[in-house]
């Protein structure tokens, strides 16, 4: 190895400092110079250009056991990325290359070449793959579609409804037949956003009154479906106005990923109103993907769908990123974009 080659240039990584109790701060992370290595038989490396901010990163800086393994101190933090191939030894990539992989928070990933997705689509920006079009687009749709079973003529209600997925939840759910689509957020911008850009018919501020009572005047003939992000109040909220024979897609609970309490005390209205509730793991449901690629894919070429991407520069604000995710900073996807120009 030269030391003018691409394989041995210096890069940066994001390393897990300690582990956060309660919210995370920068402090909790780690600027780290690395030299990039050769790559051996059959991998590449990947000059990365986006990375991922996905909130489900907070769960795995705790210790113990979960259902996808932990970040470790000392060690770089995972998340999705999207780059360009500089270096191949395997016949299945090439040098320039775009792929989609999950070795981000780095500037330079290394892997086994069968790690990354080669992106064709040359209409479709590739970023794209990372938020609408990838995982979180994918957990909207298995909510949405699998799980909520979205019927036309219902009346959905998506919590969390400005970030990535609720955004895409509340879309699809329109695209499959909805007659009535309630989202929440916490900002005016944000409001304004999902009534205004994605087609909401409704959307409530959390922040400027009881969830419940703004659910209920939204819903006058109560709701059908509930796609949730944020538990807690919106979670109780749903319960309470949801219909009979209603279904919640429980997607995530961001209220309670730095600071835990009791839950919904609604939970018997679940058997008065013989509701379906199902929590789900997108990690088990990646069979889908092919599905909802080919529809995701045609409706943003149609104009039927709206991914908007909040971009931060610089891998050094990555972790700002992430503390600034909890914050209710950014509105869609949240995206680390990196030097070296667009791909």
């Amino acid at each position: 190895m030269t030391a003018d080659s691409p394989s041995a240039r210096k890069a940066i990584e994001i390393h897990l400092a300690s582990r956060p109790y309660g919210a995370p701060s920068t402090a909790n992370f780690e600027l780290v110079e690395v030299v990039t290595p050769e790559p051996g038989p059959g991998e590449v490396v990947v000059r990365n250009r986006y990375l991922s901010v996905e909130p489900y990163m907070r769960a795995r800086m705790d210790p113990g056991e979960s259902y996808i393994p932990r970040f470790e101190i000392g060690e770089p933090l995972e998340g999705g990325a999207v780059g360009t191939v500089l270096e191949s030894r395997s016949p299945e990539l090439e040098p320039g290359d775009v792929v989609l992989h999950q070795h981000g928070w780095r500037e330079v990933a290394i892997g086994r070449a069968e790690a990354f997705e080669k992106l064709d689509a040359a209409d479709i920006p590739p970023s794209s793959y990372l938020g609408g079009l990838g995982g979180p687009g994918l957990a909207a749709y298995v909510g949405v579609v699998d799980i909520g079973r979205v019927q036309v003529g219902d009346t959905v209600f998506v919590s969390g409804a400005a970030g990535a997925v609720g955004s895409m939840a509340g879309q699809i759910a329109r695209l499959k037949g909805a007659s009535r689509v309630i989202g929440s957020a916490g900002s005016a911008e944000k409001l304004k956003y999902l009534t205004e850009e994605l087609g909401f018919d409704a959307a409530l501020n959390y922040k400027e009154g009881p969830i419940v009572d703004q659910l209920a005047e939204a819903a006058p003939e109560g709701i059908d479906v509930f796609f949730d992000n944020v538990g807690r109040e919106h979670l109780e909220a749903a319960i309470a106005v949801m219909n009979d024979h209603g279904r919640m897609a429980l997607c995530g609970a961001i209220a309670d990923h730095n600071d835990q309490r009791p839950g919904p005390r609604n939970l018997f209205q679940l058997v008065l109103k013989r509701i379906s509730s199902r929590g789900f793991i997108i990690v088990d449901h990646l069979d889908r993907m092919p599905a909802f690629r080919r529809e995701a894919e045609q409706w943003l070429r149609d104009g039927e769908i709206v991914m908007r991407e909040s971009l931060v520069d610089g891998i050094e604000h990555t972790p700002d990123a992430l503390v600034g995710l909890y914050r209710g900073d950014s509105i869609g996807k949240r995206l680390v974009r990196l030097p070296g120009g667009d791909v």
